[in-house]
């Protein structure tokens, strides 16, 4: 008799995202110390709150990896309408930061609805594309219902304001319209109609015009790249080996808010060039290990649940890298499992769990087979990998 179960999660994948979260301790202690000792007087106040984060997170991924991926397919609809229905309550009654009106707040705990809504949209994309396979060809019947959602979701998020993650749905939503074949024609023509719009939205802000053009224009000094200037002045500290763990110079009241968008500032300069590397190696291999598992997936959904979390994952630490390093104008992008921050924290690496719970489905890493006293090591061909175990 012979009972069935999963094949193992990619391990690879698991330890490459734990090592980020681990090593964020230590960059997010070291690049908040100051601050958090002239606002709360102990300079371990956040590292305390980050660690905290850290292990809701760990608690997110291991609830992912154990859930069957495909009990999600029936639910994305109804979750990206209360994904929605939490972006109007945010605008409606949240409460404001910095003249954005982006979190909701029930006594000391906070959330940010744009990420649950952010992966909502792509969960349910992907559960449409499988759905409608060819007739995504078909603009009025197949491509247009899912540009009304992510019409809706963009132009909610972009109301709080939240420019920068209204982009990002946008392209993670053209990464998922592209991979299902949907017709480059009709992708082009969206976009030659959304662009206007988005031009007007850009002028609406004198300030994102500002950053836009001294990006452009090369011009690194004034008040409005003075966070882009003291992260790059971090890079140039740490230099090739950085000047060593808590050493940080920038982090002492010169760089704002370290320890959260510009977190990869801190890692140039405490860890140097071989220390930049190595993060962004972790990402490049969780990348690489992500499409893997897209191209082992066992269904069209799954494979497409893949390739919308790895792309997450991968293009927001690329971005983020992009925009300490100045290579991309400024934006409010955090880096994955590094930066301080919950939501973005939980549910990427609720994200990450499914990812792991898909790989577990795959005959990446086959279990040996037990049959009565006989253990039978699964046949390479695939016939009894992920089958009887």
């Amino acid at each position: 008799m012979s009972r069935v179960r999963r094949n193992h999660i990619d391990l690879a994948t698991l330890t490459a995202v734990l090592i980020l979260m681990v090593l964020s301790l230590g960059v997010v202690y070291s690049a908040s110390a100051t601050w958090a000792f002239e606002k709360f007087g102990q300079s371990s106040h956040m590292l305390n709150s980050h660690a905290v984060k850290i292990l809701l997170g760990i608690v997110a991924l291991f609830i992912g990896m154990n859930v069957d991926y495909l009990k999600y397919k029936k639910f994305t609809k109804a979750a990206l309408i209360a994904a929605v229905v939490l972006l109007v309550v945010t605008f409606v009654l949240g409460g404001e930061m910095k003249g954005a009106t982006r979190w909701l707040r029930f006594g000391g705990f906070g959330i940010q609805p744009s990420e649950f809504a952010k992966f909502a949209l792509l969960f349910h994309l992907c559960a449409l594309i499988s759905t409608k396979g060819e007739v995504i060809k078909d603009f009025k019947k197949g491509l247009f219902p899912m540009l009304i959602w992510v019409g809706t979701v963009v132009v909610l998020v972009m109301a709080q304001p939240n420019f920068s993650a209204g982009m990002m749905i946008i392209l993670l939503s053209c990464v998922m319209l592209f991979v299902s074949r949907a017709k480059i024609l009709h992708l082009l023509a969206t976009g030659g109609a959304v662009l206007p719009i988005a031009a007007l939205y850009m002028a609406s802000a004198p300030y994102r015009m500002e950053r836009i053009r001294s990006f452009l224009g090369g011009r690194w000094g004034g008040k409005i790249n003075y966070q882009l200037w003291q992260g790059i002045i971090g890079f140039g500290n740490g230099g090739l080996f950085g000047v060593g763990p808590g050493e940080s110079r920038q982090r002492d009241l010169f760089l704002p808010e370290s320890y959260g968008d510009f977190v990869f500032s801190i890692v140039g300069e405490e860890y140097g060039f071989i220390g930049t590397m190595f993060f962004l190696a972790l990402f490049l291999f969780i990348m690489l290990r992500g499409f893997k598992i897209a191209k082992n997936a066992k269904d069209e959904f799954s494979r497409l649940l893949a390739i919308a979390i790895t792309s997450t994952v991968t293009l927001y630490a690329l971005v983020n890298a992009g925009v300490a390093l100045g290579i991309l104008p400024t934006t409010g992008l955090p880096m994955p499992f590094v930066s301080y921050g919950g939501s973005s924290l939980l549910f990427t690496s609720f994200a990450v769990g499914i990812l792991l719970n898909i790989s577990s489905r795959t005959d990446m890493h086959p279990r040996v087979q037990q049959i009565g006293e006989t253990v039978v090591m699964p046949d390479a061909s695939g016939t009894n990998a992920g089958k009887i175990y």
